[in-house]
């Protein structure tokens, strides 16, 4: 009978655990982090996110946005680094996690945080001074096969980051080699936009939304977007690279992660935050408004989406001689 009650007493203590660690949610202000200073893609998203965290009262502590940026987002992804174990830290993921790792600018990789979802692609565009005598695609495309070293191209915001894969996937489509091309790295693509803008490079790879104000304004205009179908808005005559011939669709997803070490109830709790976040009316306009694809995936299956990017991504690395 003793014997009885005492496993009777552990059984309880065990499900109260379990029941406990269901129901977690924060008992702290949440830290939503971000890698590069307030205005870029980002600190967008971080912002969106904390937005609709407070409106829609999902989350019963304040939540606020803390900009680190510095290293190419590494000063942000250490500090995160550091909070092992602690749900109430968030950060903004981006491809320069898994860049930084291959081309050797940072020792920490996807597989030192728990990767929590993946919200949305930010597909790459294309993009030249009003007055450049590249006109489209073709234009671009014959200039980079005949004199790829002719044209030098900026990007935010390391060599090796993903605006300059894309550039590199596209030399690699039209069967030129990816080291040819002259590349210009920024602090931001804010920096390579004024650049554009001033005439001190001869194209840009960003995100749409960094730049259709400048094309709506009649400053600047997008040769080529790697996305699957056209944009709307200021860049809706904008043809894809697959529309003029070219086999390139490639963006860079924007995810929220969480340290190394949470549970998996803490993780779980995330994940269905950030779903009914997602599916709020105010999130759709946002997507919308920033040229963004909506592309929400979870877990276990963004991680694996995860291991698939760092793959490619070191594929082409290699070619351009920057993997380490």
């Amino acid at each position: 009978m003793k014997l009885h009650r005492v496993a009777v007493a552990a059984l309880f203590a065990l499900s109260s655990i379990a029941a406990s660690a269901q129901t977690w949610s924060p008992q702290k202000n949440v830290e939503i982090v971000v890698g590069s200073a307030p205005g870029g893609s980002n600190d967008k998203t971080a912002r969106t996110v904390e937005r609709l965290l407070a409106l829609k009262k999902l989350v019963p502590t304040s939540v606020i946005v803390n900009n680190k940026p510095g290293g190419g987002s590494n000063i942000a992804f250490t500090y995160v680094h550091q909070h092992a174990g602690d749900p109430h830290y968030l950060m903004v993921g981006t491809p320069s996690l898994l860049t930084n790792h291959i081309t050797g600018l940072s020792k920490l990789n996807y597989t030192d945080y728990t990767p929590i979802a993946s919200l949305f692609n930010d597909y790459v565009v294309f993009a030249v001074n009003a007055a450049s005598p590249i006109r489209n695609g073709r234009d671009l495309v014959e200039r980079l096969k005949k004199e790829p070293k002719s044209l030098s191209i900026g990007f935010a915001t390391t060599l090796g980051s993903h605006n300059h894969i894309a550039a590199g996937l596209l030399m690699k489509a039209i069967g030129g080699n990816a080291r040819d091309l002259k590349a210009v790295a920024h602090k931001g693509s804010a920096e390579a936009i004024t650049n554009l803008l001033g005439g001190h490079i001869d194209l840009v790879t960003t995100a749409a939304g960094n730049i259709a104000g400048h094309v709506a304004a009649g400053k600047l205009r997008v040769v080529g977007v790697a996305a699957e179908r056209r944009f709307s808005g200021a860049l809706a005559d904008v043809p894809t690279w697959k529309e003029q011939g070219v086999n390139l669709v490639f963006g860079g997803w924007r995810g929220i992660l969480a340290p190394k070490g949470i549970t998996p109830q803490q993780s779980a709790y995330w994940e269905s935050v950030l779903k009914k976040a997602t599916e709020a009316p105010e999130w759709k306009a946002d997507i919308e408004k920033n040229y963004w694809a909506d592309d929400f995936v979870a877990g276990v299956q963004f991680r694996k989406e995860l291991e698939k990017d760092y793959a490619e991504m070191r594929a082409v690395l290699v070619e351009l001689g920057l993997a380490k």
